[in-house]
């Protein structure tokens, strides 16, 4: 059981690609919650970084971190909620919250539970308030019978692949196997095609000629094949390049050229085709968050060559490592607003230019990481979401 007197919310860790790394949760702020006539507000404090070192408040709001906002907990929630198999976590945040992805800041860690952060089918959450602020508690449950297993004072370990997902694991398979989006400065280090054993084309059963490459025999690739230039808007520079899955091959001969015989097609391999080792399949579990730091991108592409997106499509961005995102942070896309002439205060058509107020279109979750790029999900669209639409924190 959770113990009453616990203060403080403390690590959440996520998993990216079958790891967990921890973080620390800041303290709550004590302040009452302000009265609302369809939900309740708290102010949540930033979390530190695992391994960063603490600085003043001033000097974090310096290098651009974010003033946080309320927290708006859902006026229909369940007092309790018994987690189902099926269920994924931004469902259930959505049942105690107006916005998930402040999930981390409500959760109360349980120290007599190994993994804490994580939920399992049987666990039975409920809504409390600790020093006057909103917290989930957690009664570790089982999915045999209809009662709960209470926690024993020693440690409770579970096995991390059957914890719940953020998500549906199916709507990402693709994405986190198969290399859609191939960087810039990976062309200069990539194994490519450069001949083929038959013909000027080749597919499943039939071998191609690699160089670049010193794998050892039975090394596993995929093919890819470069699409449209990824421009970052900002500056006009290519990024990257869409890579349009072609197949799998395998090194069945070493050598310059190595010899890949391919395994399986999902178009023809031609010369100039790129080899990215293959990637693991492992669930992955996120915890949906606000970034830290204040975000400002651009949709750069829409996966699958579609101009507009909805609820669980894919989004490139411009942002990435080097601008502070991490799988599991949570951006909202807007409609750029127009610019229009005020043709009844001005002075016909030579009005005044006035900007329109940018409109919220979607809530995107990251959840694969590049340099200067990642991919984002579609959680909830308000409205379509293109091309060219802008990112920002929550």
């Amino acid at each position: 059981m959770f113990n009453a007197h616990l203060s403080a919310l403390r690590s959440l860790t996520f998993a990216g690609f079958a790891t967990v790394s921890i973080g620390l949760i800041a303290a709550c702020s004590t302040s009452q919650p302000r009265p609302n006539a369809t939900a309740t507000a708290f102010q949540p404090q930033q979390s530190p970084v695992a391994g960063a070192v603490s600085r003043p408040a001033t000097a974090r709001r310096a290098v651009g971190q974010v003033t946080p906002s309320p927290v708006l907990v859902n006026p229909g929630h369940p007092d309790t909620y018994v987690v189902a198999p099926g269920d994924t976590l931004w469902d259930i945040a959505s049942m105690f919250l107006q916005d998930p992805w402040y999930w981390p800041e409500i959760w109360q860690i349980n120290p007599q539970v190994a993994n804490p952060h994580l939920i399992f089918p049987g666990d039975v959450l409920s809504l409390a308030y600790l020093d006057g602020q909103p917290v989930i508690q957690v009664e570790r449950g089982t999915t045999a019978g209809t009662g709960v297993t209470r926690l024993s004072p020693r440690v409770r370990s579970e096995p991390l692949e059957d914890a719940i997902p953020t998500i549906p694991f199916e709507t990402l398979r693709a994405f986190l196997s198969r290399p859609t989006v191939v960087e810039s400065d990976q062309l200069e280090t990539l194994p490519y095609v450069f001949a083929h054993a038959d013909g000027l084309i080749s597919s499943a059963g039939q071998d191609v000629y690699v160089r670049g490459t010193d794998a050892p025999a039975g090394t596993s690739f995929s093919l890819v094949h470069l699409g449209n230039e990824l421009v970052d808007p900002d500056d006009n520079e290519v990024i990257g390049y869409e890579g349009i899955y072609v197949g799998e091959g395998r090194v069945s001969a070493t050598g310059d050229p190595t010899t890949v015989q391919l395994t399986a097609s999902a178009r023809e391999t031609l010369t100039g085709d790129y080899l990215l080792m293959e990637e693991s399949q492992a669930p992955v579990n996120y915890f949906p968050r606000a970034p830290e730091d204040q975000v400002d991108g651009t949709i750069i592409s829409v996966v699958d060559g579609v101009s507009m997106i909805g609820q669980y499509q894919v989004a490139v961005l411009n942002r990435g490592a080097r601008h502070g995102l991490e799988p599991g942070h949570v951006l909202q896309a807007y409609r750029a607003g127009a610019t229009v002439v005020d043709k009844v205060g001005g002075s016909g058509i030579f009005g005044e230019k006035v900007q329109l107020p940018d409109r919220p279109a979607g809530t995107m979750m990251v959840f694969r990481i590049f340099d200067r790029m990642s991919y984002a999900l579609v959680m909830e669209a308000q409205s379509e979401i293109r091309v060219m639409d802008i990112v920002r924190n929550p």
